[in-house]
């Protein structure tokens, strides 16, 4: 039997945006994924405190995928807590899918500083999504150790997007319209709890 294709996008979602949903779905069609899992980090190791708990950005999530029944959420690296490690994720994951890793190439370009980035690689496939102001090009090091797996690096076709979870919360904060930015609901979940009112930089 065919191992099931499953896409792996994790991150903050602080607040799951429609950029995110966008390359989900843009990752389920391009690389004809059974499923992606969204993996909500706990405390990622390389970026500041979350603004938002991780029961609310779990609850976001859930309400962005509603209706969405090739996409859901895994509350994996939450339900662990600790700081947020890829490998350690991989390591729990049931070894009965094909899995390709969902990043942007932001991500790409410090990928070589991800803990065990090369044993990464020989679990996953790399899907790597184009982002503003980041150059879609893997460091040597990478380079070098997917030839030796014999791995390649997939490119989605996703159209760069200004949309990041930074902007809006800056846009929240100061009381400006997330039209285009967010979910219709996720929005209303978000004034309803009273989320990202503090001043963000």
């Amino acid at each position: 039997m065919a191992l099931r294709r499953t896409g792996l996008l994790g991150g903050s979602f602080d607040p799951v945006h429609l950029a995110h949903i966008a390359l989900a779905e843009t990752a389920r069609t391009t690389l004809d994924l059974d499923e992606v899992q969204l993996i909500p980090a706990a405390d990622p190791w390389q970026r500041g405190p979350l603004a938002a708990s991780a029961a609310h950005r779990l609850a976001m999530l859930h309400i962005a995928v509603t209706g969405r029944a090739h996409i859901h959420v895994n509350p994996l690296e939450i339900q662990r807590g600790g700081p947020t490690y890829t490998i350690d994720t991989l390591r729990e994951l049931p070894a009965s899918a094909d899995y390709f890793w969902i990043l942007g190439a932001d991500q790409l370009e410090n990928f070589c500083s991800w803990q065990h980035w090369q044993e990464i690689i020989s679990l996953v496939t790399l899907a790597v999504a184009q982002r503003p102001g980041a150059r879609l090009t893997p460091a040597q090091p990478l380079i070098e150790h997917l030839k030796k797996l014999d791995r390649q690096l997939i490119e989605l076709p996703f159209e760069p997007t200004e949309i990041s979870a930074t902007l809006v919360r800056q846009r929240l904060a100061r009381g400006q319209s997330t039209n285009g930015l967010l979910d219709v609901a996720v929005a209303q979940y978000i004034k309803q709890n009273g989320l990202y009112q503090a001043p963000v930089a």
